[in-house]
């Protein structure tokens, strides 16, 4: 006997082999505010209309940024595969069913969807679960947390499919397909030729119970296939991009379980999603296709639709699909590299979301505060590294200096520049160097640079043969001379204040001053042609040297030595040596 639709579709009106017409049956909807594309039927009803041959339309107006227009409480999921590293857009997926939760005092749910068994691995899984958390975005249900609607991994559901699976073999809304794959390349190749789309003829779907039985006597394998209408279409009204809609004459009778037993992808879906009551799917937009069959397996096994909302994807500055060949594409390389969490998340936002002005800093509790799903933009948002890089050194900046000092120094340590992570040296060097730090792993190379002293590959360059050439070897034996005299280390231990007394009065002697003086100074004591400000930098590399907290595989030449060094210098032979001859010295 046919089943009647309900609002959560029981049965599409489809029995095997049996057809009759069904009238239109009209059901209230869920009461929504409507955005300027949904298309309502009278009185706030969904149409689903029944017509012979398993056809049928179904208008499903839910739209607006509410709570589906119910007292149900939202509850949103993000829904990863363990099979690699949480790319920057699963992420900003993540991010944004975290808000929508948040800011209608909803629930964020984590499921792992771990059914691809030979590409999930738990060391992925692992990793998911730390960048999320290192993001901070809590997940109020999933691994680690619990919840009233686990397991929240899809490898331990698979008892729920199958009972699922059967409900609809029972009602006939699923069938019994029996068809080798050499039968099913066939169909292909057939469509093909009448350039027709490539779905399932439908051999299976009108077989009698012997014919059913014979088969499954000899133990051929089968898989359950789903039965679509013929004709007619779906429509939804999607949360960001408005009214979409699919014409059913296009996708053939779909599988829902394989040979081997295994539930396919959208089947498990829908049923993960339905039975945790998730209110709102959010995601990308590259799961937009899979709506269509999600939608006839809500309305078949009877389960109220969720809203939809399919953010649209990140791209490349080429406008291709942002991948590994473009540089940094994970959270966890991002994490690496140095970058705060606090702006990823504040920039992730902003890749198709703002708050209706011109602001781009936000906290993630200001972000809850504002977000809304109204103001995602669904063109693709353009992934710009230089922007990211530049917005994580404002939040650097806006940190409180004792936590970013103490990172700084921690970074040093931990790369084997210095052997302590604190004290006045650190200080001194963090203010010094702080202008160019827009990621913390900048400080390593700004005071690896500081600690250098390429004395010959500067001169052997042009700009370096230009201040030989004017006079260099004579402010190198006044140098010395200071230096064999006490007087210049002696200035050094009185800090900058020191130094600045001391090149003042250099300067007289040499009948120097500005570029003239301090352009060789500053090659002959930090072996650079550009920098910092040369005298704390002078400071901070005479104090390096007396202090031994530089570690040993630095490679690190004290002020002491690069001026013994500066006296083996031939300077006549030295100007006369052509660069790449320099170089080599």
């Amino acid at each position: 006997m046919m089943k009647m639709a309900t609002l959560a579709g029981i049965g599409i009106g489809v029995g095997c082999g049996t057809r009759m017409a069904v009238p239109e049956i009209l059901l209230p909807t869920r009461l929504l505010r409507p955005s300027l594309q949904t298309r309502k039927t009278s009185n706030s009803f969904i149409s689903i209309s029944f017509v012979p041959k398993r056809t049928f339309s179904i208008s499903a107006s839910i739209s607006g940024d509410s709570n589906g227009g119910s007292d149900r409480q939202v509850r949103v999921r993000f829904a990863p595969s363990p099979t690699g590293y949480l790319h920057v857009g699963g992420a900003r997926t993540a991010l944004f069913n975290y808000l929508y939760a948040r800011s209608k005092g909803g629930k964020f749910i984590l499921r792992i969807e771990d059914t691809d068994l030979e590409r999930s691995t738990k060391e992925s899984e692992e990793a998911v679960l730390r960048d999320l958390s290192w993001l901070g975005l809590a997940w109020d249900e999933g691994p680690g947390v619990g919840g009233d609607y686990g397991p929240y991994r899809q490898s331990e559901r698979n008892d729920l499919y199958k009972q699922y699976a059967e409900k609809l073999l029972q009602s006939g809304q699923v069938y019994r397909c029996f068809c080798s794959n050499e039968e099913l390349e066939q169909m292909k190749e057939i469509a093909k030729e009448k350039q027709l789309p490539p779905v399932y003829t439908g051999k299976w779907a009108t077989a009698t119970d012997e014919e059913v039985q014979e088969e499954l006597a000899k133990g051929t394998p089968c898989t359950y296939r789903f039965r679509v209408p013929k004709e007619g279409s779906l429509t939804i009204t999607d949360l960001i991009r408005g009214e979409v809609s699919w014409n059913l004459d296009t996708l053939g009778d779909f599988v829902v379980m394989r040979s081997n037993g295994q539930p396919v992808y959208n089947f498990c879906v829908t049923v993960d999603d339905a039975t945790m009551a998730i209110t709102h799917v959010i995601r990308a937009e590259e799961h937009l296709p899979n709506t269509l069959r999600q939608a006839l397996i809500y309305k078949a096994l009877g389960f109220p639709m969720p809203s939809f909302a399919h953010v649209s994807l990140i791209l490349a500055p080429d406008r291709s699909k942002l991948s590994k060949r473009h540089g940094a594409t994970s959270v966890g390389q991002f994490r690496e590299m140095g970058y705060l969490p606090q702006a990823i998340v504040n920039y992730l936002a902003l890749l198709g979301w703002s708050d209706g002005t011109n602001a781009e800093f936000f906290t993630l509790e200001q972000m809850v505060e504002k977000f809304s799903i109204d103001r995602v933009n669904k063109s693709g948002a353009i992934f710009d590294s230089v922007k990211l890089r530049w917005m994580n050194g404002q939040h650097l900046k806006a940190l409180p200096t004792d936590e970013l000092l103490k990172s700084i120094g921690e970074q040093w340590r931990s790369a084997g520049i210095l052997n302590e992570s604190e004290g006045l040296f650190i200080e001194d060097a963090f203010k010094l160097l702080e202008g160019g730090i827009d990621v913390i792993t900048d400080a390593e190379k700004l005071l690896s640079d500081l600690l250098s002293y390429p004395f010959h590959a500067t001169l052997s360059s042009s700009e370096g043969r230009e201040i030989l050439e004017d006079g260099l070897s004579v402010v190198a034996e006044s140098l010395l001379a200071a230096y064999d005299s006490g007087e210049l280390l002696s200035a050094l231990e009185e800090g900058k204040p020191g130094w600045q007394k001391w090149v003042k009065a250099f300067g007289k002697s040499l009948k120097r001053k500005g570029k003239s003086l301090f352009m060789p100074l500053r090659v002959l004591l930090t072996g650079k042609l550009h920098g910092p400000d040369m005298g704390e930098s002078i400071v901070l590399i005479y104090r390096a040297g007396s202090s031994g907290i530089v570690t040993p595989q630095v490679g690190f030449v004290p002020l002491e030595q690069r001026l013994e060094s500066l006296k083996q210098v031939n300077w006549e032979a030295f100007g006369k040596v052509e660069p790449a001859t320099v170089a080599s010295h």
